[in-house]
């Protein structure tokens, strides 16, 4: 019999394994994983042992398991973890005020490298979430995942692959204040607003405009 201290390490051994054949086998959202049998002839562990390790993946939301087909990938932003933490940083007020922080950090950041490295690509999305807003708008809706979009296509646009990963979790912690930001009467038309002038200034490669912009947005979005 395994006593409670070897389990939880046979149990975070096999976790650990699982990122590893992610890892190795470069498998991406959609992806599927080995099968339970395979996993656990793998990795030389118990199927039961392999079963509550995908099981509380699939709590997390890092996976999700579909009768008859397997096991696969889910994207990150459905990770429950990113609701959890976020529920525990955004309690706490110095947290909450240091997430907020380092959020303007990195996007003043991101834009000024916007600049310099936006590509026509880049705009044209741009384009395309501005108008999906503006329409989300005129049906009385809050336009949240188009505001999460727009700042994701700057991040991706200043092609600093940490900044972009560092940045993404940051912005999830903070999704109930950006709803609640968003909801204000008149903000959402504002904010489009607010967007289509940072964007055209990162356009013109005007870093002192387009960084005073995103400052200012993001002072008004009170983030």
């Amino acid at each position: 019999m395994l006593d409670s201290s070897q389990e939880r390490k046979v149990y975070e051994e096999i976790l650990l394994h699982i990122h590893q054949i992610v890892q190795e086998n470069n498998l991406r959202v959609g992806d599927k994983l080995p099968s339970e049998r395979e996993l656990s002839e793998k990795l030389g562990a118990g199927r039961s042992s392999v079963r509550e390790a995908l099981r509380a993946l699939e709590l997390l939301g890092l996976i999700e398991t579909r009768r008859g087909e397997g096991t696969f990938l889910k994207h990150y932003r459905h990770n429950r973890l990113i609701d959890i933490l976020g529920f525990f940083i955004l309690q706490d007020g110095k947290s909450k005020k240091d997430l907020i922080e380092m959020r303007r950090m990195l996007e003043l950041d991101a834009v000024r490298l916007a600049c310099r490295r936006a590509s026509e690509k880049h705009f044209e999305e741009m384009e395309r979430i501005l108008a999906a807003a503006e329409e989300r708008i005129g049906r009385g809706e809050v336009p949240a995942e188009e505001d999460y979009q727009f700042h994701r296509v700057i991040c991706r646009s200043s092609r600093n692959s940490i900044l972009h990963r560092i940045w993404a979790p940051l912005v999830e912690y903070s999704n109930s204040i950006r709803i609640e930001s968003l909801s204000r009467e008149g903000r959402a038309s504002t904010a489009v607003q607010e967007h289509r002038e940072i964007m055209e200034a990162i356009r013109a490669g005007d870093v002192q405009v387009a960084v005073e912009k995103m400052r200012q947005h993001l002072e008004n979005s009170k983030l």
